[in-house]
């Protein structure tokens, strides 16, 4: 594998206190090594997306890990909490996008759960409070 000539990339600075520097850019490298790594391979798409456990069919599958692997393809860590699956492959941007997708709807799934609990937790609350002040069970000391 042969290089071009990064001269060009070299500036020379000089700062204030009259000491000069050489700044090199090794951005052309990058790009010629880029272009010339063979492209990672694609994981196939599961059937029913990536929130669906291969193992025991659960849709609690969620990432751990996440590593770019190139342009619009993502190397993804999966666990399942049901079974305790943990897998992965490099996945498109696309079907990654459709990931994120179904965990945003599974979030609000879980956080409007979270406040029904919390209206039934502070009702049993409340019915308990009332209960007690008629039973006149709560004294000034109680506070």
């Amino acid at each position: 594998m042969s290089f071009q000539d990064n001269s060009e990339n070299v500036k020379r600075i000089v700062l204030p206190s009259g000491k000069t520097i050489e700044v090199v850019s090794f951005e052309d490298v990058t790009e010629q090594l880029a272009a010339t790594e063979p492209a990672a391979a694609t994981t196939p798409a599961p059937a029913d997306g990536l929130h669906v456990c291969t193992e025991c069919d659960s849709t609690l599958v969620y990432p751990i890990d996440w590593e770019e692997e190139g342009p619009d393809k993502w190397f993804v860590e999966l666990h399942c909490p049901n079974c305790d699956w943990t897998g992965g492959g490099i996945f498109e941007q696309d079907l990654l996008d459709e990931f994120d997708e179904e965990l945003d709807r599974g979030m609000e799934e879980l956080a409007a759960d979270l406040g029904r609990l919390a209206r039934a937790n502070m009702a049993d609350d409340v019915d308990r409070f009332v209960e007690a002040l008629r039973a006149d069970a709560i004294q000034p000391m109680d506070f």
